[in-house]
């Protein structure tokens, strides 16, 4: 799951973005709403964590523009406010959700997940095929009942293929969904994750190499 994380509060925003990123998103975070609009035009959110306060461009306009584009990118808003004015106001400008400063981290995490079972097609809350489940939650993955201890990168990108219920995922897709903006487009480090996974996995071998397409679980 890919967020784009909105915070003018540098420190802040920072924090926040190591805890997701422990969680196994794919975490992009930029400090104004100029710079959110750019990214949201180049890349493709399944989540955008908005704080409203925002220079350059403020996060109410933000959000106004996300949502006339008619993306899919599901949107939370953060304020210091807590009058139920100010959040009935942020939602009629077409936010999903509302989270009021301070907040409780577990809770921010609840809310992402839950956005995301609201996605289209749902997210739903265990993925299961080929006798692989993983549960985004807990960060568990099971085969045939066993547990299976896997990197942040590896479960990410577990989590990509199964989500795409068996159709293939092509290396640029994972590398988009999977890997923040930071990453060398030209790097082998999907193939590597690919492989790292297999031997994880264990036989039979449940990811399948789709030849001019990419990967997918069968």
């Amino acid at each position: 799951m890919r967020i784009l994380l909105v915070e003018d509060e540098e420190l802040l925003a920072d924090a926040i973005s190591e805890g997701l990123r422990q969680e196994s998103f794919t975490v992009d975070v930029v400090y104004d709403g100029a710079s959110a609009l750019e990214r949201l035009g180049a890349h493709r959110y399944d989540v955008m964590v908005l704080d409203r306060d925002l220079p350059m461009v403020h996060g109410d306009e933000v959000c106004r523009r996300t949502v006339a584009s008619g993306g899919t990118v599901r949107v939370l808003m953060l304020t210091v406010s807590t009058t139920i004015v100010e959040r009935v106001d942020g939602l009629s400008l077409g936010a999903d959700d509302y989270l009021a400063k301070p907040f409780a981290f577990a809770e921010l995490v609840a809310r992402i997940r839950a956005l995301a079972r609201r996605s289209s097609p749902a997210v739903p809350p265990v993925l299961e095929r080929s006798g692989i489940r993983l549960d985004p939650r807990h960060q568990q993955v099971f085969r045939d009942g066993a547990r299976i201890a896997l990197s942040r990168k590896e479960f990410a990108v577990l989590e990509e293929l199964l989500r795409a219920e068996g159709a293939p995922v092509s290396a640029e897709q994972l590398l988009e969904r999977a890997w923040d903006e930071n990453t060398d487009p030209f790097s082998t480090i999907v193939r590597v994750t690919i492989n790292s996974l297999r031997r994880k996995l264990g036989a039979p071998n449940p990811i399948e190499t789709v030849t001019g397409t990419g990967y997918r679980v069968r």
